[in-house]
C-alpha cells in the first residue's frame, strides 16, 4: 500500500452574516461582541441574515442569478471565492480536472404561492380539485428544478467551469462532515488531486422556520449563547455558504500554491442519540484523533448548534479533552450542512492569527496557547451524525 498524501486547503469561500470573506469574519470575532442576530425581521424566531450585498462579482451574468434560489446564490458565491483564494479561478487547464463535493440540503418554497394555495382552498368547496389545479399553474418548472440539491453542483461547473467529477451529499450537518471527510480521504489515496467542497444553507426564510418549528427546534424569544439556551436550547438558523480548495501537497508546490492549513483525515459516525450516544461517539473520534494532537499548541473550534441535549453532550466531552473552547454560533448561527466548512475556514483564521478569538457563554474556555499550531473542529448535528477534523499550521 502506497504512502498517503499529504492534504493542504489552499483556498477558502466564506460568506456569513459577518459579512464576505476570512478578513471580514476575523474582525468581527476578534470584537467580541456576538450581537449579529437579527430578532425582528423573523420575529419571534431570531436567525442570523446575511447583509445587504450584490451577487454580481462572483455570478456576473443575471440570467444564472435569476434561475438560482438564494441558497444557491450563495453557495455559487462562496465557491468563487475559495477558487479566486486558491489561485485557479478561470483556470481552465486546473478546473478541468479539479472535482467537486457539494453538501446541500433541498430548495426553498415558494412562499408567495403556498400563502396563495392556502388562503384559497379556505374559500373552495371542492378543496382537492382546487388543490391540483393550482399546482399545475402555479408552480414554475424551473422552480421545482432549482430545488434539486445537485443544482447547486452543476452550478457551481456552469458559473465557475468546475468540471471534473461531482458528488453531492444530503443529510443536514453528516452531509458537511462526510463531504470533507471523503474529499481529503480521495486526495491522500491519490485518487484526487485537487478538489472544491463545502456547503450552502439559507436559513434565514419562513418555511425553514416552520418546518424546525414543528420539532421545537428553532430559537425565539431572546438570544442567548449557543452554550447558555437552557435545558431545551434551540437553534438561530444563519444563511451561509463555506467551501474549501482541498489540494495534495505535491500538486500544489508544483504551480506554486501556498497552504492555508493541512488537513488530515476527518471522522465521522451517526447514532440512534439514546443518553450518552453522542458523548460516546465524540469519545470514540477523539481517542483516534489524540495522537495526532499536541495539547500544549491545540485548541478547538466548535460547531455545537444550541440545541440540547447534543450542545450538552458535546460541552461535556470538551471539558474532557481540555483543550481551549471557541464557538462560533453565536456570531454566525447555525448553517446546518455548511456549517462544518464554515468552521474549518475559522479555524484556518485562528491558525493564520495565532490566537483565538473572543469568547461568549460559559462553554467558551481557556486563552490562545504559546506556539498555536492545531485546531480541533467539531461537527455535531442537530437530530443525528457527529464528526471532528484537525487542520494544522504549515511551517
Amino acid at each position: 500500500m502506497s504512502e498517503r498524501r499529504e492534504v493542504w486547503i489552499t483556498g477558502i469561500g466564506l460568506l456569513t452574516c459577518l459579512g464576505e470573506g476570512l478578513d471580514a469574519a476575523w474582525e468581527q470575532l476578534m470584537r467580541g461582541d456576538p450581537h449579529t442576530y437579527d430578532a425582528t425581521s423573523f420575529a419571534p424566531y431570531i436567525v442570523h441574515q446575511l447583509p445587504a450585498m450584490s451577487f454580481d462579482r462572483q455570478i456576473p451574468k443575471k440570467s444564472d442569478q435569476r434561475q438560482m434560489e438564494t441558497w444557491q446564490r450563495v453557495g455559487v458565491y462562496s465557491a468563487g471565492l475559495a477558487l479566486a483564494d486558491a489561485g485557479i479561478a478561470g483556470n481552465a487547464e486546473i478546473l478541468d480536472r479539479a472535482d467537486m463535493i457539494v453538501a446541500a440540503g433541498g430548495g426553498e418554497r415558494d412562499i408567495a404561492v403556498d400563502t396563495a394555495i392556502m388562503a384559497g382552498l379556505r374559500k373552495t368547496n371542492t378543496p382537492e380539485a382546487f388543490l391540483n389545479e393550482r399546482l399545475m399553474n402555479d408552480l414554475r418548472p424551473t422552480l421545482f428544478l432549482a430545488q434539486l440539491p445537485n443544482l447547486l453542483a452543476g452550478n457551481i461547473s456552469l458559473v465557475h467551469g468546475v468540471v471534473g467529477s461531482s458528488r453531492t451529499f444530503m443529510g443536514e450537518e453528516s452531509a458537511g462532515v462526510d463531504a470533507v471527510r471523503v474529499a481529503q480521504a480521495r486526495i491522500a489515496a491519490g485518487q484526487s488531486d485537487l478538489t472544491l467542497v463545502g456547503g450552502a444553507y439559507h436559513g434565514t426564510r419562513w418555511d425553514v422556520l416552520l418546518t424546525f418549528e414543528l420539532g421545537r427546534v428553532a430559537l425565539k424569544d431572546k438570544f442567548a449563547s449557543v452554550w447558555d439556551r437552557g435545558p431545551h436550547g434551540g437553534i438561530a438558523f444563519g444563511t451561509m455558504g463555506g467551501f474549501l480548495v482541498l489540494e495534495s501537497k505535491d500538486h500544489a508546490l508544483a504551480r506554486g500554491a501556498k497552504p492555508r492549513a493541512r488537513i488530515a483525515p476527518v471522522y465521522s459516525d451517526r447514532n440512534a442519540r439514546k443518553q450518552g450516544d453522542t458523548e460516546a461517539s465524540l469519545r470514540r473520534q477523539w481517542e483516534k484523533l489524540k495522537p495526532r494532537v499536541d495539547p500544549a499548541h491545540a485548541v478547538v473550534i466548535s460547531g455545537a448548534s444550541g440545541l440540547e441535549p447534543a450542545t450538552a453532550a458535546e460541552l461535556t466531552v470538551l471539558k474532557e479533552i481540555g483543550l481551549p473552547v471557541r464557538n462560533t454560533g453565536s456570531y454566525i448561527g447555525h448553517g446546518v450542512d455548511s456549517q462544518f466548512t464554515a468552521n474549518l475556514a475559522i479555524g484556518c483564521a485562528v491558525l493564520e492569527h495565532g490566537k483565538l478569538f473572543a469568547p461568549t457563554g460559559s462553554g467558551d474556555a481557556g486563552d490562545t496557547p504559546p506556539g498555536l499550531s492545531q485546531v480541533v473542529v467539531t461537527g455535531v448535528g442537530n437530530w443525528r451524525g457527529e464528526g471532528l477534523a484537525l487542520i494544522e499550521r504549515v511551517n
